[in-house]
């Protein structure tokens, strides 16, 4: 009987373990619906980017107060997880407190985890209050409304729910201690959950046992069914931004990609030696693509799907657009999440049809990305360079603009009439060469 809490818990740890398994295995298959693109390029700039950008959270905290709360959490989430190893391995093995044998490191790890812990609540209320109280434009944008905006609170509840497990699971077991209760060996210090003894300080050592029990099974199942939440929640980019920001684009911001195709027959025309009806040299670019630019996801990069899984919904892109900001219906962080439930709905179209994609009679384009969005984008980049997580919105809008102009012949009529002028005038107005000046004689 005594093996039971051990068996119950290997039973639990392992179910969670398959759930992720099989998550991460689902999430490795959509993102591979995209198409291959290279980024195996300049390894030791993008293991330098990532260190700094993904790790060091450089990009985060150019926004203070936002940067500085998230660098917290951030924190938090790593060092405690120290704790839970500790938890996991006393589960597996029936021990209590395996670590206590490090005395004052344990007491000081312990210690840290606790000041850790009230920061992570600390903040977790100020971003409650940010998200939900003060009127911050970038959370009352019209994609947030409904489930983002109530996973974005559920993850808030959830962090208090587990920190306080945490302090009131080290609060008993202090009293415990001071009790001299003979499985619980005084180890660890506690600078926080010290303060909660007075809850407790009346109860029997079976009473205490108990909360401590419940509040250890509560806090390390929390932990398990939060790494399997992580999949269908905004907070999968815990594990996708060191990836994401490792395979960014390294080019220069603004340098678009040109297709070989298009490029050998621009220089076939310009060439006047050239022969129209030759075939191409071998290995002289690309084969002309089946679909020129992106309708759907499947026309996207894996890097690109790869991103709006990553994409923490933080909504910095769009506060910086110039055309959001001057009340056009472009949102980065729309074209994201839009990109990311297409992407979703695909995949269970998958998971449905025995592995084989059904046509839906839906694609990305218009039905959840529409071309007025599109064709507001000025392509400045202020998107790209506000990501703390090397996300480019602008590449996914660039690829369905080049589906539009290539495929549909569907450029709005001022994008059409612009490039006819440089076709006939060789600048975008309705001038001829000649009377490009006859402004200045009228002043």
């Amino acid at each position: 009987m005594s093996y039971l809490p051990q068996l119950l818990f290997v039973i639990a740890f392992a179910y969670a373990v398959y759930f992720f398994a099989r998550n991460v295995k689902r999430l490795r298959r959509n993102i591979l619906l995209g198409k291959d693109v290279d980024r195996k390029d300049r390894k030791s700039e993008r293991l330098s980017q990532m260190i700094r950008v993904a790790l060091g959270q450089s990009k985060m905290v150019t926004r203070p107060i936002a940067g500085t709360l998230h660098v917290i959490i951030y924190v938090g989430f790593v060092i405690i997880n120290i704790e839970v190893l500790e938890i996991i391995i006393d589960g597996i093995s029936g021990q209590h407190r395996i670590f206590a044998f490090l005395c004052p490191v344990y007491s000081f790890l312990i210690g840290s985890f606790e000041i850790l812990a009230l920061l992570v609540l600390i903040t977790v209320i100020l971003f409650w209050t940010r998200r939900n109280i003060m009127r911050i434009k970038r959370f009352l944008s019209p994609e947030l409304k409904g489930w983002p905006k109530n996973d974005a609170n559920l993850i808030l509840y959830f962090e208090v729910v587990l920190m306080v497990l945490f302090l009131t699971m080290n609060a008993a077991d202090y009293q415990l201690q001071l009790n001299n209760h003979e499985a619980y060996v005084k180890a660890g210090a506690f600078p926080v959950s010290q303060f909660l003894l007075p809850l407790f300080e009346n109860m029997s050592s079976a009473t205490l046992v108990i909360v401590e029990r419940t509040a250890w099974w509560a806090h390390i199942l929390g932990i398990l069914f939060f790494l399997n939440y992580l999949y269908y929640s905004k907070h999968l980019h815990i594990l996708l931004a060191f990836p994401n920001v490792y395979f960014a684009n390294l080019e220069e911001k603004g340098k678009f990609k040109n297709l070989d195709s298009v490029t050998n027959e621009v220089k076939m025309m310009l060439d006047p030696n050239a022969d129209p009806f030759a075939e191409p040299a071998e290995g002289e670019g690309d084969e002309v693509p089946e679909k020129f630019g992106a309708s759907d996801v499947s026309d996207l990069s894996w890097f690109q799907l790869l991103s709006a899984y990553t994409c923490t919904e933080c909504g910095r892109c769009t506060s910086e657009c110039p055309a959001n900001q001057t009340g056009k219906k472009l949102s980065p962080r729309k074209i994201m999440m839009d990109t990311r439930d297409r992407l979703e709905e695909v995949g269970k179209n998958i998971d449905a049809n025995k592995g084989e994609f059904q046509p839906d009679g839906k694609q990305l384009l218009d039905d959840y990305i529409s071309r007025e969005e599109l064709w507001a984008c000025t392509t400045c980049n202020a998107c790209v360079e506000a990501c703390p997580v090397g996300i480019d919105p602008l590449s996914i809008i660039m690829d369905m603009r080049q589906y539009l102009v290539m495929e549909e012949s569907a450029a709005p009529a001022e994008l059409n009439n612009a490039m006819s002028n440089i076709e006939n005038n060789a600048a975008p107005w309705p001038y001829n060469q000649q009377d490009r000046l006859n402004w200045a004689k009228e002043a």
